[in-house]
């Protein structure tokens, strides 16, 4: 889901391209969208990236080729392949599922009928992560939430409540529930939950750079952290979000 800024900044650049075979300056995009100045800009397009809708060419200044379009397959590359679109654009699900406590083991899931009739599984909820500074990372074993069953096919899942607007141009927000399913590695890119010297986490973009490890926010007032490999343990990987209206 796109804003409506985003929606129009991806066109506008779309059609640019489209029409002259070059993306416009930022001043042009700044023009085109009736922004004050060129942060705002900036943010969009880290939105768009971020979103697999764009991604900028290396080796050439403020240049961008449009990815995909909304709703349908974008542009194709040289050799007639479709681009694959990069980064998590999150697949919003409402969260109308039931909600319960109790005890939680953490056996296979077993469907129980959603709202709508839709099946959907008890997943244990822990605690809240921060999509910000990180906190102390916080077990519930008390708490369970109902999610849809194809949401979690395959694996261990749990699900954790977010902290903070560091990841909010990957669509995460603060208040936000993800899911997360289990595991210990992940591929560059891969938005994940992190734990920092054994007892702090955080959900945010992993990138491995040389002998480092970065953790790499979805906010341009936030700064990516880099840490040695053997200060990072990953606890998941993200796979799907809830968000209450």
């Amino acid at each position: 889901m796109l804003t409506k800024k985003q929606h129009e900044l991806l066109m506008f650049v779309h059609q640019r391209i489209e029409a002259t075979g070059a993306s416009p300056s930022f001043d042009e995009m700044k023009e085109a969208l009736s922004l004050k100045s060129k942060s705002g800009i900036h943010r969009l397009i880290t939105a768009l990236e971020e979103r697999g809708f764009i991604r900028r060419l290396a080796h050439r200044a403020r240049a961008l080729e449009v990815l995909r379009l909304p709703e349908q397959m974008g542009p194709r590359g040289w050799d007639g392949a479709p681009h694959v679109a990069r980064g998590f654009a999150p697949n919003v699900i409402p969260g109308n599922f039931p909600f319960r406590g109790g005890e939680i083991a953490m056996p296979p899931p077993v469907p129980n009928p959603g709202a709508g009739g839709e099946s959907a599984v008890e997943l244990p909820l822990y605690g809240r992560i921060a999509a910000g500074t990180p906190i102390e990372a916080l077990r519930d074993p008390q708490s369970t939430i109902g999610v849809p069953a194809g949401m979690v096919s395959g694996g261990e899942h749990y699900a954790l409540e977010v902290s903070g607007d560091s990841m909010v141009d990957a669509g995460i927000h603060d208040g936000d529930t993800v899911i997360i399913r289990q595991c210990d590695t992940a591929e560059n890119g891969t938005i994940v939950v992190a734990l920092i010297d054994d007892q702090e986490a955080t959900l945010k973009r992993l990138r491995r750079r040389g002998g480092s490890i970065a953790l790499e926010p979805a906010n341009v007032t936030h700064k990516t952290q880099i840490f040695g490999p053997d200060r990072v343990k990953v606890q998941g990987r993200l796979v799907g979000l809830i968000r209450s209206y």
